[in-house]
């Protein structure tokens, strides 16, 4: 890929996560217990309309997109899986979920937000029921190596090191995002020198989380220290980060805009504090549907994707949960990722 390609998909923008200061939706991601196969829900939403941010609490207004089967994409699909009528989703959102990409509505049951319901979306292309699954993230990989899902629309990020497993189809920038407390100085300013001698909370098994410890090696190379904290969910770390337990937490950049949104004018009050592309600096990170490597999912997922790019069902999706910065013009089948070695 060339560098004006990498140019070209480069805006850095919005957060993600759930807000621990908004107590109904909490009490809602809290309900969604269980493994990959509890908290599962098969949708008949092949009839011609998907209804996008249903019981979202607020976190993206609820938009009906029309979408039907295309007989020349769904014939694409593995024989298995054409025969079996349905698409089985996985979402790794246990157990807290993060808004607005994934987690348990406001009726405390639904699972909702951008990444199962363009699993809907998509599902409905390829003239398949979807079936949505919800795990931990550990648990969304085990998931598809397993069989257990086809596919996972879970933020989860293009990287080199995924590909020796997985196949992808993008469909959204992967941005990636320093939240701290409002009232807090520090600034990433796009140099991992300023990490140094900070406490940062980053999510386990992420690629953040690899970026992050690929720049406190490079700091210890250095005599500096960077001190890397995890906690069990966002809510978890949200409280850290108002008790100064940490100075500020590491990940996706959807769920941080919202929750600066959602804590603004509170004594919780965060901003973001700058943002890092998921595949380093010198490549536009991508989020992509990620399905088991030699599946024979990948083409007719971007297939799907990509008629939904043209047909402006894309566009309405992300205009929902107010994401259209992270916009991509198409998706790509397996497109060059988080490097091995970022560092």
């Amino acid at each position: 890929m060339s560098t004006s390609a990498h140019f070209t998909r480069r805006s850095l923008i919005r957060g993600i996560t759930a807000a621990t200061a908004v107590a109904s939706l909490a009490t809602g991601l809290a309900a969604c217990g269980g493994d990959s196969d509890a908290a599962a829900s098969t949708e008949n939403v092949t009839s011609g309309e998907v209804v996008v941010g249903q019981v979202s609490n607020g976190a993206a207004r609820q938009t009906s997109i029309k979408v039907s089967e295309v007989k020349s994409i769904s014939a694409e699909l593995p024989a298995a899986v054409r025969k079996s009528g349905k698409l089985e989703i996985g979402i790794g959102a246990l157990p807290a979920g993060f808004a607005p990409l994934a987690y348990v509505g406001s009726d405390q049951k639904t699972l909702t937000g951008s990444e199962p319901d363009l699993g809907r979306l998509v599902a409905a292309v390829l003239g398949l029921t979807p079936e949505v699954k919800n795990s931990t993230w550990e648990n969304l990989f085990v998931g598809i190596d397993s069989g257990k899902v086809d596919v996972a629309f879970s933020n989860v990020t293009d990287t080199e090191e995924r590909k020796k497993k997985y196949e992808f189809a993008s469909y959204r920038q992967d941005n990636l995002a320093f939240i701290v407390p409002k009232k807090s100085t520090w600034n990433f300013d796009g140099d991992y020198e300023n990490l140094a001698g900070r406490t940062i909370a980053v999510g386990s098994g992420t690629n953040q989380e690899k970026i992050l410890l690929e720049w406190k090696a490079k700091l210890a190379k250095e005599g500096k220290k960077l001190t890397v904290k995890y906690f069990q969910d966002s809510n978890s770390t949200y409280l850290a980060l108002s008790s100064g337990k940490v100075d500020a937490s590491f990940g996706p950049n959807p769920g941080f805009a919202y929750h600066n949104r959602q804590t603004a004018g509170t004594p919780a009050a965060t901003r973001t504090a700058g943002t890092y592309s998921g595949a380093g600096a010198a490549l536009q990170g991508l989020i992509a549907a990620t399905a088991k490597k030699d599946s024979g999912l990948a083409e007719p997922l971007a297939d799907a994707i990509n008629h939904l790019i043209k047909n402006g069902q894309y566009a309405e999706w992300l205009k929902a949960y107010n994401l259209s910065d992270e916009a991509v013009a198409k998706s790509e089948v397996n497109p060059p990722g988080l490097p091995l070695d970022n560092s």
